[in-house]
């Protein structure tokens, strides 16, 4: 009997050593290998699995060198924004394979494979899964999954449905317009001045954000986006980092500085919840903007929100809806500056359809010329440049069978500036290639993802195409303008593509 219970201990006592260390061994060595086995079976080339060494550390060290040195003026951007990535095309294909931590990921430069990808609707591929220092810019909807995801998007959605849309032109314009008087100042009597229109744009698109989702001026929210911008220096660095479970428990000066900031942005958000609640209840305002319809969902128990889950989405419009925006007007006017003839094609067309008077709806939807200029600038200068997903089991796609817990790096600008479906003149700013539409600008209509494509497209996609063309043809009416002297060409990319060294031009008063 002792001698029953004294082999049962320790083969107790050994099952406890041996199953952690089998199970660490699994995660960090038997299940890579095999993964990497299923793939180069079916002929995907690339990147082998090496034991605590993934590509991240090589994806920042080429970014960096890449951008330590400006390019010449050309659009032929993707070598220097992702010159990792760029170079994993060049030497395997447009599918190969490289790794994150100890998950393998494919790199998709195939329009067929990303248009399946994104169009996945059996819930088999879904977002990556971030570690949860990543997560502190934002956890509203573009963060979730399942039925969660598809409720929260149904809610969401009616703030952007195009009556919605048209109620907010008023506030584009007093936004726009006050930029305008702005830069009117700075001209000033000598009809010209030089100025950074990188941060003004960011002004003027977190001053939409404010008056049209929350009611208030910028100088309300400039404190978020002032936070938000320090917190995704941070996450970026986190995504970079190597991660391990636990370490966003470890009192470190960046942590505890990311955990102060996300408390200073609830603090603020939770203040201008209050006061919105206050005002409604009062009959002051209204519950027809964006976080009025969010509290709305938070009185009815069906809808499942929080005013936590509020909080989320109100960071996630503030910094999604501000960025993007704000880089696509800045790459716009660092465009026309490098081609004066289509700015002043536009120009003309703004004063045929619009004089000098700021555009409504109607003029917005007749601007033919200035929406096939902005298209061509997403197409050349993207500001989501790549998507990426993740299979939560295993799938088929275009006849790669795809193991669970593979990621995909979905090469977006890639797609937009590929000779195969742009044509030789690929590298070209050729708005004319829209004329007929973006169903007709290429070989292959699925090569153009501004906005993503499939059940997860971006929400706000019509609400930043008024928003782009309002503030274009306003500015279009009132100035012309060229590249300064001090201006660097240097595209890279944090969250969105941005100019590295601002975006500098010579403003004159037409």
């Amino acid at each position: 009997m002792e001698d029953y219970i004294f082999k049962t201990l320790v083969f107790s006592l050994v099952s406890l050593v041996l199953y952690p260390v089998l199970r660490v061994i699994n995660v960090y060595w038997w299940r890579p290998r095999s993964l990497e086995k299923q793939l180069r079976q079916q002929g995907i080339q690339g990147r082998s699995y090496r034991l605590f060494q993934d590509d991240m550390k090589e994806i920042s060290t080429s970014s960096k060198e890449a951008w330590s040195r400006p390019m010449t003026l050309n659009h032929q951007i993707a070598p220097r924004v992702f010159p990792f990535f760029y170079q994993m095309v060049q030497n395997y294909g447009k599918v190969s394979l490289s790794w994150i931590e100890t998950r393998p990921r494919l790199i998709i430069a195939d329009p067929e494979l990303i248009k399946l990808i994104l169009a996945d609707k059996n819930g088999h591929i879904i977002k990556p899964p971030l570690n949860p220092l990543v997560k502190l810019l934002q956890r509203g909807v573009t963060t979730l999954e399942g039925d969660q995801w598809a409720k929260r998007r149904r809610l969401i959605i009616t703030a952007f449905h195009l009556e919605k849309l048209k109620g907010m032109v008023p506030a584009f314009e007093t936004s726009c317009s006050g930029l305008m008087s702005r830069w009117e100042k700075l001209v000033g009597v000598q009809g010209s001045c030089e100025i950074d229109v990188a941060p003004e744009f960011q002004n003027l698109a977190g001053d939409v954000i404010a008056r049209t989702a929350f009611g208030s001026s910028y100088e309300e929210g400039k404190k978020i986006f002032e936070l938000q911008k320090q917190q995704a220096v941070l996450v970026l660095e986190a995504y970079f980092g190597f991660y391990f479970p636990g370490l966003r428990f470890i009192p470190t000066k960046k942590n505890k500085r990311r955990y102060k900031l996300d408390n200073e942005i609830k603090a603020i958000l939770r203040e201008m919840i209050r006061k919105k609640e206050q005002a409604i209840e009062n009959g002051e305002v209204g519950a027809d903007d964006l976080l009025g319809l969010l509290l709305q969902c938070t009185e009815q128990e069906q809808n499942g929100m929080t005013v936590e889950d509020v909080i989320e989405e109100c960071k996630l419009f503030y910094f999604a809806g501000q960025e993007t925006t704000a880089n696509w007007l800045t790459w716009t006017i660092i465009i026309l500056s490098m081609h004066p003839s289509w700015q002043e094609k536009a120009r003309q067309e703004v004063l045929r359809v619009c004089g000098n008077t700021p555009p409504d709806m109607d003029a917005i939807n007749h601007l033919k010329i200035v929406s096939m200029i902005l298209n061509e600038v997403l197409r050349l200068y993207s500001p989501v440049p790549a998507l990426y997903r993740h299979t939560n089991q295993k799938t088929n796609i275009g006849g790669i069978s795809v193991p669970a817990g593979v990621e995909f790096v979905l090469l977006t600008l890639f797609l937009q500036q590929d000779p195969i479906y742009w044509g030789e003149q690929f590298e070209e700013f050729n708005p004319e290639r829209f004329a007929a539409g973006v169903a007709k600008a290429s070989t292959d209509q699925m090569t153009f993802h501004p906005f993503g494509w499939g059940p997860r497209i971006c929400l706000g996609q019509t609400f930043a195409v008024i928003e782009a063309k309002m503030a274009l043809a306003m500015i279009l009416q009132r100035f012309s303008f060229e590249l300064s002297s001090s201006y660097t060409h240097a595209p890279c990319v944090g969250i969105t593509l941005q100019t590295q060294h601002g975006a500098p031009v010579i403003l004159h008063r037409v």
